[in-house]
């Protein structure tokens, strides 16, 4: 999960950096693309179905569409707000996982983690700060994808266990191809990539499938409850990133707000293994 963690965090490093280069939705198609005939690749080595009958079914729908959406607008959170920004607003993925999980499922879920969950997302109000000069909507583009990326993985969570991960991988890079599509038929101006364009895209492809292979052996190999408090490490990295990389500078508000929405999603998960 650590390994899959910093892996998405230089992806995004690289994602950002190539927007400079090429429109974002260029971008991501070739990510999507190459991403889903590495994975395709695996699958029909290892014997796998690529058009499995499970794809139709209503869980993967819903869960193909949430994933469109948190890979559209998270992406264009990263190309246009700080790189730190964007996934500390993102850590409170679980906490909304939790809350969606007690509504639509009916998991229990006690008076403390409601509290825990209530202070999270007081720390990415915090971050967030609407009615505050730094305020833009441009900040509520990295919430949607928050929410796309919570209603993927409720989504999962009833999805048919007959897929592997070969093929789960091919169905999230075909996503990202079409969210890619998607911003570019609206933004327009692909052309050439240059050699630099190329290096970045290389690094884009490399960091982002492994990360995502890592990922998806962390959630079907280990124990949930054990592995996902791990996902937060990927703050860290993308902070460090920030810093050096893009000479950003977290605020002590921004720094607080992300201490709050971790300590909360770390207290909730707690709370859900003693369970």
């Amino acid at each position: 999960m650590v390994a899959a963690m910093a892996g998405f965090a230089v992806e995004d490093m690289f994602l950002k950096s190539v927007t400079a280069h090429i429109p974002l939705g260029q971008a991501l198609l070739i990510f999507g693309l190459t991403g889903a005939a590495f994975f395709a690749i695996r699958a029909k080595r290892a014997g796998d179905t690529l058009l499995h009958p499970a794809l139709l079914s209503r869980p993967l729908l819903l869960r193909s569409g949430f994933e469109v959406a948190g890979r559209l607008f998270y992406s264009l959170a990263i190309a246009l707000t700080p790189l730190s920004t964007a996934s500390a607003i993102l850590q409170a993925t679980p906490l909304v996982v939790v809350a969606g999980a007690a509504l639509l499922f009916g998991e229990r879920v006690g008076w403390r983690r409601w509290t825990a969950i209530t202070l999270g997302f007081a720390g990415v109000l915090l971050i967030l700060r609407p009615g505050a000069q730094g305020f833009t909507l441009l900040s509520l583009v990295t919430v949607a994808g928050m929410l796309g990326f919570a209603g993927r993985d409720l989504a999962t969570r009833a999805a048919p266990p007959a897929l592997s991960n070969r093929q789960l991988g091919v169905i999230g890079m075909a996503m990202l191809a079409i969210a890619g599509a998607v911003i570019l038929s609206v933004t327009g101006g692909a052309r050439l990539p240059d050699p630099t364009a190329l290096a970045m895209l290389a690094g884009v492809i490399v960091f982002g499938i492994a990360g995502y292979n890592a990922l998806t052996i962390a959630m079907r190999t280990g124990e949930v409850s054990v592995v996902t408090p791990f996902r937060y490490t990927r703050l860290v990295f993308a902070m460090i990133l920030g810093i050096v990389v893009f000479q950003e500078r977290p605020d002590a508000l921004t720094l607080a707000g992300s201490a709050l929405v971790v300590a909360s999603g770390l207290y909730t998960l707690s709370r859900a293994r003693r369970a």
